[in-house]
């Protein structure tokens, strides 16, 4: 995303299309940084693939990372059958409640103080309820939403899952009713008594970088890597 000549983002949340702001996703700090409009919300989740997973287990908190698509206005997750909290999800009525969370981090903000310094971020959290996906044209059409993605266009380029496979996999949905985005931009940000310090001040930006693909050692030679692959 590009930096804006401000210290930080500012957006009105009271466009059409938004999500509506509750009590869970209002910032108590900085909300100026606060967004509710869908397309920023869609495009901070669809540049990722890992969230944060959040939901209470025994009366204590726990949090796993993993994978997820966003389709329309849902999320889902998967994991094995034997996953606790996709059973969870599962036997529950209505089901497991659950906060998702997902973040880019777009820079370093070095300042000359120690107390201004941050990252310029982008990040979604979600709050709702977690049921178990049980139709499979539904299953299969979330699955597919996760392998692409992590590599768009890679579910027309694999063997779809055998019945034996969904089987053993659970998918989750959450739907995106209750959801916020909240954003940092541009540059450093100094007290003016110390801008005369002799300590470099600035932004590192920071970016995802993908390497060469290295294929299986079993992989036949005669198969080339994908356009896909290559693009990224």
């Amino acid at each position: 995303m590009t930096a804006t000549p401000a210290t930080e983002t500012t957006q009105s949340t009271g466009t059409t299309g938004a999500y509506e702001p509750t009590d869970r996703t209002v910032p108590t700090r900085s909300r100026d940084r606060a967004r509710y409009d869908r397309d920023t919300v869609h495009a901070i989740l669809d540049e990722a693939y890992v969230c944060h997973l959040g939901f209470v287990r025994d009366g204590a908190p726990v949090v796993l990372p993993t994978l997820f698509a966003r389709v329309g206005e849902s999320l889902y997750m998967h994991g094995s059958t034997g996953s606790r909290p996709l059973l969870a999800a599962g036997r529950t009525d209505p089901g497991l409640p659950v906060c998702v969370t997902v973040t880019h981090v777009d820079g370093l903000v070095l300042a000359r103080s120690a107390f201004h310094h941050s990252l310029n971020y982008r990040s979604v959290v979600v709050h709702g309820t977690a049921r178990q996906v049980t139709d499979e044209d539904e299953c299969r059409t979330a699955l597919d939403a996760m392998i692409d993605a992590v590599a768009p266009g890679r579910s027309g380029d694999v063997r779809p899952a055998s019945a034996r496979e969904l089987a053993a996999t659970a998918v989750i949905r959450v739907d995106l009713d209750e959801v916020s985005a909240k954003l940092r931009t541009g540059p450093s940000s100094d007290d003016a008594e110390d801008l005369g310090l002799p300590h470099w001040a600035g932004v590192v930006p920071v970016d995802r970088v993908y390497g060469t693909p290295v294929p299986a050692a079993d992989l036949d030679p005669g198969i080339a890597v994908p356009d896909y692959l290559t693009a990224l």
